[in-house]
């Protein structure tokens, strides 16, 4: 007899279905585990073996194959544990083999045969809807599980249970959706004394999911404006914070099965590898630009990241995704992000100043910020000067508009786009591109000159060219009127700069 269990297996954010098969036979005592197993799924047989053993069971003394099939599917992680071991049991006779068709099965074992939690429940659960089935997990994650609609969920906090529930001599509780977090914020704009420009190419930013480089001395206030961000930004529609939260599931971060509606914020330090940026690694996870997806990525101190890891972004701030292929696979992670950028002018930081200024300025500018190279500079649409703040500026009261004012005219905006983007799958003008590009985003003929003469004049290329449309049309959102003129091409010219020459 063959006794079969459902489980899955991670490809990004894609659950696949995979087949537990496990036989006995007579033979020599050993158990085999084939169809391309890591080094987690095979220690399995141990864990396996001890969570029986705590239940007062033995494994017989015969041959044993469990096949993970499609054999030729890589098999990564410590969720198959529980398939395993059910499939284990149902062909000992212990459980019954047919009930456990109904059930995707997903799940860690510890020794004394609790089941504990493992990554990418959620997935599992949006797989066994989509396969009309239920899920068997760990009691601990059953809350994450409930958030996908139209799935029987059994959280099982241990094996013994579980079996006494298939059997119908125990009812283990259906688990209810985890808490809905609201939008939590961050510093409010009202703490950024002076620093005006700064504070509009930010509301630019947000409103339309633009990219910003800010660029300034030390103690300017880059990170305190770039933390502001959060604060103005909508928050997450709550097929949104589905999505947000399938990627913090794969990584394994979803905590109590909580949903966050606050966009994420993702400040990962520069000594950041490629993998820990873009995702990837031994056992492929999602990176901090897949982590930050319809969020923000901050990268502070940006020429200090190494160039290879920068230039690796330059793929996912284009097409909102990040593929990361491997020898035996070819994973997917979504990464549309809003990119904030900090960087001192030069090495020093004090270019501005001749006081303080070091001796090789203004070499040691142009050699520092040749480290960003141009084509990332060029996916960047809101490059804004962030000068130093005087003692003066800092004696001031309290400016009398903070993130609340500023947040609603975003909301405004983003509103206007989500109705002009409708039915596309787009959300904000950062996205808009062809036809639509063309109807909504054409300045009038005094713009248009305008828009020439400057394309010309900086050498904007075509990506260049596109995005200050873009960044035109949200400056018109953001003032309320249908077309885009010249005051509107002016103000998004004035946030951009030439790239430097490598």
């Amino acid at each position: 007899m063959v006794a079969l269990v459902r489980t899955v297996a991670y490809l990004g954010l894609e659950a696949r279905g995979v087949e537990v098969q496990c036989q006995i036979a007579p033979g020599l005592p050993r158990f085999n585990l084939v169809g391309l197993p890591d080094k987690a799924v095979n220690e399995s047989r141990e864990r396996v073996h001890a969570a029986l053993a705590a239940m007062g069971l033995s494994l017989p003394p015969k041959r044993i194959t469990i096949n993970l099939s499609p054999a030729d599917l890589p098999k990564e992680g410590s969720h198959y544990d529980l398939p395993i071991a059910l499939a284990l049991l149902a062909a000992m006779g212990v459980t019954d083999a047919e009930q456990l068709g109904d059930f995707v099965a997903v799940g860690e074992l510890a020794l004394d045969g609790r089941i504990v939690a493992s990554p990418g429940v959620l997935l599992a659960a949006i797989h066994a809807a989509g396969e009309g089935v239920g899920l068997i997990c760990p009691a601990v994650q059953g809350s994450e599980a409930a958030w996908a609609s139209g799935v029987a969920v059994v959280p099982a906090p241990n094996l013994t249970s579980l079996l006494n529930h298939l059997k119908g001599t125990q009812q283990l509780p259906q688990p209810v959706p985890g808490e809905a977090e609201p939008a939590r914020f961050g510093p409010d704009l009202k703490q950024v004394k002076g620093q005006e420009v700064a504070k509009r190419a930010l509301e630019i930013a947000a409103a339309g999911g633009h990219n910003l480089l800010m660029i300034g001395p030390p103690g300017a206030g880059k990170s305190l404006l770039a933390s502001c961000l959060p604060g103005i930004l909508p928050p997450l529609s709550p097929a949104e914070a589905l999505e947000v939260s399938m990627v913090a599931s794969v990584a394994g971060t979803l905590e109590e099965g909580r949903i966050s509606r606050a966009r994420p914020f993702r400040s990962p330090h520069h000594s950041a590898s490629m993998a820990a940026l873009t995702g990837g690694g031994l056992r492929v996870k999602p990176g901090e630009v897949s982590l930050a997806h319809l969020g923000v990525l901050f990268l502070d101190e940006l020429p200090e990241f190494q160039r290879a890891v920068l230039d690796s972004l330059r793929q996912p701030l284009e097409t909102g995704s990040v593929d990361v292929a491997r020898a035996n696979a070819h994973v997917t992670f979504p990464a549309r992000v809003q990119l904030v950028a900090a960087m001192n002018p030069c090495r020093c930081g004090h270019l501005g100043d001749p006081a303080l200024a070091c001796s090789r300025a203004p070499r040691c500018a142009a050699d520092y910020q040749a480290k960003v190279s141009g084509p990332l500079l060029d996916r960047i649409d809101l490059h804004v000067d962030v000068d130093p703040v005087s003692a003066a500026d800092l004696s001031l009261p309290p400016p009398a508009e903070g993130s609340a004012e500023v947040g609603a005219r975003v909301a405004a905006a983003r509103k206007v786009q989500a109705a002009r983007m409708e039915g596309t799958g787009k959300r904000c003008n950062a996205e808009l591109d062809g036809d639509r590009l063309e109807l909504h985003a054409t300045p009038d003929e005094p713009g248009r000159k305008l828009l020439l003469q400057a394309a010309e004049a900086m050498r904007l290329s075509a990506r260049g060219y596109t995005r200050m449309l873009r960044v035109a049309r949200t400056i018109a959102d953001l003032a309320g009127v249908e077309g885009v003129g010249r005051i509107h091409v002016a103000e998004a010219l004035s946030y951009r700069r030439v790239a430097p020459r490598n």
